[in-house]
């Protein structure tokens, strides 16, 4: 079933009923799978679930976003993979740190391997299920790396999938990656989920990019009891490896599907609705709906063209001041929605300039920040001893006198000895290393610390 809902449509409230409905009708909650766009959408799904068939039966769900359901099965099921079930997610930074230093050890210059590139790179290959094996199998892939004077990313893409695995860690597109190989490899793990997931529900499937949609398709494969929900006309993940082709050939990968449409718009005024349906006309492909509402027609569209991003901060700020004068407005009347956060500064300093008081939202979030990240990484490492990126981020904070050429000289030894840096500061004593004693005695205590935790 694939349901087209236009934007404001009320397409969270279709899923979350038609969730309830096969619950009252008597369906398992655990033979349910609903997968969703942000954790944001699952809770408020589940909450709403909870209020119509009671939360003890909402909770036994198996419902989230793509990369945490998928989690939870290779926490159960990574071990036929070689990952221990209690494997570290490596976010982006960790990931761009790790990436860095393999730079740094091959010795390339950091100018033209520049490593959010890389991982940007390392990511796409990812996304699109090019493994390492296939990338040394893909001429044109490698010819790619060395037209853009990167003959060597290759190589850097194996030593972090190398390090990755014995660190026992994972990255977010391994989550995807990971469970395709799973799904692929062992068809016994396989028939065991299909099984289970007899009923599977997906949001926002137009933004789901090619592995995401082997996986559905793997999963629905049994039972084809699969519902979609989405809007073609509201793709705009395609930098990210969103494919629009998915939801365009839903009806030929399935027998018998019914199409529904939701064509009412309950949040927008007549007249950005009808601007959205005339800018959305002249897509070259796309599902047959027609979008409409019985709102007012509310005020008209301004369209303000600006040369620089100054004199767009000045536009808006004067607007605002003017607005709030001629009106009798409050500051906390106005809102600013920008795209990317480098836009922030050209509105701030128009705003200052102004005197409006204002706040950011968003900026950086809370599990960005360094206190935040130094208690995680401790925590990680009690977990998961092997994940280097968390014993580097604290091996020497709060200061201990470990250096960066100790921890040089330990990435060297771990690679001699194949064993972990954790395993090899366990042994320090008695490998031959090039590290004083003194150190030797730092490293000993640390490594008691972490026990003792």
């Amino acid at each position: 079933m694939m349901v087209i809902a236009g934007a404001g449509s009320g397409k969270t409230r279709v899923l979350t009923m038609r969730i309830a409905h096969l619950m009252q009708q008597g369906v398992d909650a655990f033979n349910i799978l609903s997968l969703t766009f942000t954790n944001k959408a699952a809770r408020e799904m589940k909450s709403r679930i909870g209020t119509i068939v009671g939360n003890s039966e909402a909770k036994n769900l198996w419902m989230g976003t793509f990369h945490s359901v998928f989690a939870k099965i290779l926490r159960i099921e990574g071990h036929h993979l070689g990952f221990p079930p209690n494997f570290t997610i490596y976010d982006s930074q960790d990931s761009q740190r790790l990436i860095s230093a393999i730079i740094k050890e091959m010795g390339l210059d950091k100018d033209v391997y520049k490593y959010k590139q890389v991982h940007s790179r390392i990511s796409s290959f990812k996304n699109s299920l090019i493994t390492v094996k296939a990338y040394f199998q893909n001429p044109e892939l490698m010819e790619a790396d060395a037209m853009a004077k990167r003959p060597r990313l290759g190589e850097i893409y194996k030593e972090y999938v190398d390090r990755c695995f014995k660190a026992g860690a994972m990255d977010f597109d391994d989550l995807l990656l990971r469970t395709n190989e799973l799904l692929a490899r062992f068809p016994e793990v396989l028939a065991k989920y299909q099984k289970r997931f007899q009923y599977i529900l997906v949001d926002e499937y137009q933004d789901t990019n090619h592995s995401q949609y082997l996986i559905v398709k793997a999963l629905a494969d049994r039972y084809q009891n699969i519902c979609v929900v989405g809007d073609d006309s509201q793709s705009i993940y395609a930098f990210r490896g969103a494919n629009i082709n998915n939801i365009l050939n839903f009806q030929r990968d399935y027998d018998d599907v019914k199409v529904y449409r939701l064509e009412q718009n309950y949040r927008s005024t007549k007249n950005i609705v009808e601007a959205a349906n005339s800018v959305i006309e002249h897509n070259q492909t796309k599902l047959d709906k027609v979008v409409w509402t019985a709102n007012d027609p509310g005020p008209k569209i301004v369209v303000h063209r600006s040369l620089t991003d100054g004199e767009e901060g000045r536009y808006v700020a004067s607007n605002i001041f003017e607005t709030k004068m001629n009106q009798q407005l409050k500051h906390s009347d106005f809102a600013i929605l920008y795209r990317t956060n480098a836009q922030s500064r050209a509105m701030e300093d128009a705003l200052r300039k102004r005197e409006i008081p204002y706040r950011i939202f968003g900026g950086l979030s809370f599990y960005q920040r360094k206190e935040i990240k130094d208690v995680l990484a401790y925590l990680r490492i009690l977990i998961n001893p092997n994940d280097e990126e968390a014993l580097k981020r604290v091996i020497n904070y709060p200061a201990r006198g470990i250096g960066a050429t100790t921890l040089d000289r330990l990435t060297i030894a771990s690679k001699q000895y194949n064993r972990s840096i954790f395993e090899v500061m366990e042994n320090i004593q008695h490998l031959d290393i090039n590290i004083n004693n003194s150190t030797k005695n730092k490293l000993y205590n640390f490594v008691n610390m972490i026990h003792s935790f």
